[in-house]
């Protein structure tokens, strides 16, 4: 079995010591590959597992279940959604084939590269469009049980289609300055993530 660079081999690295305790150093915590959207995706991830919660609590424990819960929850977890798709975009982590790539030579890699890049930026973008229309057409209509605009649901699809369309700007920038993408490269899929 071969070590991860800096890391010990598996038979060198003792779990158990004679005292009967592990001892076994965690790696560091590093909170600074995480973005904004990110934080911002837990906090709507979260407040969605209370309002299931207090649906479940509701439901089965006081025979009584909140109407709304059940509609709110369907739209946070739209919103958790698009938010997260933002999130894999930055990290450049949505499926991807990269088989193709194998057995193409170099400037064809990095002409289809350069394509992939040049549709993903266009499908986002015109996805923006797209939700900007929807949200100018029925965002002034009311939720079905709660009385709030459906556009606060559209926005949230509006706010993370944004950020997947400037997210792959950059991505797609990155990968023409640095003259390969994980789709040429794949062996540098881990070391690609900022």
């Amino acid at each position: 079995m071969v070590a991860e660079p800096g890391q010990k081999p598996a038979d060198e690295e003792h779990v158990l010591g004679a005292d009967g305790r592990f001892h076994v150093a965690d790696e560091t915590v590093r909170l600074s590959v995480y973005a904004w959207e990110d934080w911002t995706t837990l906090a709507v991830f979260w407040i969605l597992a209370v309002v299931v919660f207090y649906q479940v609590f509701t439901r089965y424990i006081l025979n009584d279940a909140a109407g709304w819960t059940e509609e709110i929850a369907r739209y946070l977890l739209i919103a958790v959604t698009f938010l997260g798709g933002a999130m894999s975009v930055r990290k450049n982590t949505h499926i991807q084939v990269d088989f193709v790539y194998r057995f193409l030579p170099r400037a064809a890699g990095r002409v289809m590269s350069s394509f992939v890049d040049a549709v993903r930026v266009a499908f986002f973008g015109y996805a923006v469009w797209l939700t900007w229309l929807l949200v100018d057409r029925i965002g002034t209509q009311r939720m079905a049980v709660v009385e709030l605009p459906i556009g606060l649901v559209f926005g949230a699809m509006l706010i993370g289609f944004v950020l997947m369309f400037g997210r792959s700007l950059q991505i797609a920038w990155r990968h023409w300055r640095q003259g390969y993408s994980v789709l040429e490269r794949p062996e540098i899929a881990h070391e690609d993530k900022p």
